[in-house]
């Protein structure tokens, strides 16, 4: 039942999330709809990670370089999901307010991820104990 709930809360989350985003676009003062172009950082974050969980071996050593490359990869990735909004108000493509929001949305969808791998997971070393 624990599963179960933990899968709402995640929809849900997630939900919270994309309604940030979708407020960035459609609020009529702010009206373009180009911060939704950090949906498909959305998409490629857990693709290295899930890659990486299939070719490494299951070993309990300390470090697994493919599992270092993935980590590496999902952090450019979530670092490029925060700058794209920032560039764009910089160079005065949507306001900041819309900045904010996709921000705001940046931080809920990829925590909602994190969480997703953190209870899902089953048993291997992505854990901060």
């Amino acid at each position: 039942m624990a599963g179960i709930k933990a899968l709402v809360g995640l929809s849900f989350s997630g939900a919270i999330g994309l309604t940030f985003l979708l407020l960035s676009c459609a609020l009529e003062q702010y009206g373009v709809y180009w911060p939704l172009f950090v949906l498909f950082f959305y998409v490629l974050s857990p693709i290295p990670t899930f890659i990486s969980r299939r070719l490494s071996d299951d070993s309990d050593v300390a470090s697994n370089a493919c599992r270092e490359l993935a980590y590496f990869f999902t952090t450019g990735i979530v670092v490029s999901a925060f700058a794209l909004p920032i560039i764009m108000a910089r160079v005065a493509v949507i306001q900041l307010g819309a900045c904010g929001l996709v921000m705001a949305a940046n931080v809920v969808i990829f925590l909602t991820i994190l969480s997703f791998f953190l209870v899902f997971g089953g048993g291997d070393d992505f854990s901060w104990e």
